[in-house]
């Protein structure tokens, strides 16, 4: 088939186009903006427009639209194709399609949903099951010569895929097996509260089968008591929790430091024993997991003055403090400092006051010494004017630094993000003294900041 992807530079929707790649189909699309996941979509033979969505992108002889949830109905190319009665699906209704195909793993929750299907996938290829692989990230053992990658096509029935619950888009999936990591308020422009947020999980799990199975994080309490409300299922429910016995060895040989990661960890052993994998092939395969794109990638830096550089996706108030809590825990000693970028004025709004908390807790609990934020990263399609009047990094760190009466030098900086963050890397490079942790911190385009330091510097070791 003749595939046309719109939004194709997302990192679920681009996955699904590898997919189809690799099956041998034609593959176009268009993005806004080019990336390093679109350069390695046109060196596999997709052909991609940049800029500026136009109808004259979706060709006469496209068998099939893909588009990106982030997509307006008024967008051009998606107008025509469906004045054309070209078939449309959204990047979750095609994922879905395929989820009824294969023996399907998804792994949902607030957090840990990418870094728990990366380790579960990469378990099944250590236990030869051979599984294929859609992910919202670059798993680093997969196509290691661009760097990693959020596809593996697999000969298997197994698929392995993380299942988002923006716009509910998990609901379009029939998994045999969910993984369901953690529960906190999110994406409360879409769900406007939490009991929204949870029933869409609850229903979720519904569309597991009489053979399905549920496997979940005993210690969170929110999906205690989710489980606790269904009734009338006939999927089995397995739980795993911290207080295991498995913990300390996992502690013990995992690479990627945080009790988070421990917890996921948890979770991929427990999918493991389901499918009757062996410990042994479980442990070695956590033991050799190194990690996953925008997750504590750390490189050292060596010029002008040596220090450590991690590259991080956190971008939920959860996960600032828990990030920065395992920094602390792997750095003890060293000076740490957090460039952070907020993701979504949406998210802002309804979690500004969770912002707060999490900031300055980290500030409190000295697990960084020098907090900076900068502006917003606007997510297009996704925003709502109206709250963007209400709420900017300056105003975000104009309230945290409230919090610090009476404190010396326990403030957060405001910078903004000017020309492409030229001026937080000239302040980065003015101000270390050596020997510092800095961890660039968000879902938007914050990682320029990362990739640019590590590029200027004359090494990239792995730390």
């Amino acid at each position: 088939m003749k595939i046309h992807f719109i939004g194709i530079g997302g990192i679920g929707i681009s996955a699904l186009a590898k997919y189809y790649l690799s099956k041998g189909h034609q593959i176009s699309g268009s993005d806004l903006y080019s990336s390093e996941i679109i350069q390695g979509l046109e060196e596999m033979g997709a052909k991609i427009h940049i800029g500026l969505h136009r109808a004259k992108n979706c060709l006469n002889n496209v068998d099939l639209v893909i588009y990106s949830p982030a997509v307006p109905a008024e967008n051009p190319e998606l107008k025509k194709a469906k004045k054309l009665k070209i078939k449309c699906l959204s990047y979750p209704q095609a994922l879905g399609n395929l989820t009824k195909e294969y023996f399907t793993i998804a792994v949902c929750g607030t957090h840990g949903k990418s870094t728990t299907a990366a380790m579960v996938g990469l378990m099944l290829i250590k236990a030869g099951l051979d599984p294929t692989i859609i992910v919202g990230t670059k798993i680093k053992e997969l196509d290691q010569p661009r760097g990693g990658s959020n596809c593996r096509i697999g000969k298997s029935k197994y698929l392995v895929i993380e299942a988002d619950e923006h716009f509910s888009s998990f609901l379009n999936y029939w998994p045999k097996i969910i993984v369901l990591t953690t529960l906190e308020p999110d994406h409360l422009d879409y769900y406007k509260n939490f009991k929204n947020y949870l029933l869409a999980f609850k229903n979720f799990i519904q569309h597991l089968p009489k053979n399905g199975i549920l496997i979940a994080n005993e210690d969170d309490i929110n999906i205690v008591n989710l489980i606790s409300e269904l009734s009338n299922h006939f999927f089995k429910i397995k739980t795993y929790s911290l207080k295991q016995e498995e913990t300390n060895k996992i502690k013990s040989i995992l690479k990627v430091p945080g009790e988070f990661n421990i917890s996921n960890a948890l979770a991929t052993l427990t999918v493991g024993r389901v499918l009757k994998i062996q410990d042994e092939i479980i442990f070695k395969s956590l033991s050799e997991f190194k990690g996953t794109w925008r997750r504590f990638e750390s490189v050292k830096i060596l010029k002008p003055k040596p220090y450590i550089l991690i590259n991080d996706y956190g971008h939920h108030p959860t996960q600032i403090k828990l990030t920065l809590k395992s920094a602390r825990e792997k750095y003890p000693k060293k000076e740490i400092w957090c460039i952070f970028q907020p993701h979504q004025y949406q998210r802002t709004y309804y979690l500004f006051n969770e912002f707060i908390e999490s900031i300055s807790s980290t500030i409190k609990n000295n697990y960084v010494n020098k907090f900076i934020i900068t502006d917003i990263y606007d997510v297009p399609g996704r925003e709502n004017s109206s709250i963007k009047k209400k709420v900017n990094s300056k105003k975000l760190a104009k309230q945290v630094n409230s919090q610090f009466k009476g404190y010396k030098n326990k403030k957060v900086i405001y910078i903004p993000s000017l020309n492409n963050f030229k001026n937080i890397i000239e302040y980065i490079k003015t101000n270390i003294k050596g020997g510092e942790v800095i961890i660039i911190m968000g879902a938007g385009n914050i990682y320029q900041v990362f990739h640019n330091l590590a590029l200027d510097s004359s090494s990239k070791n792995k730390v």
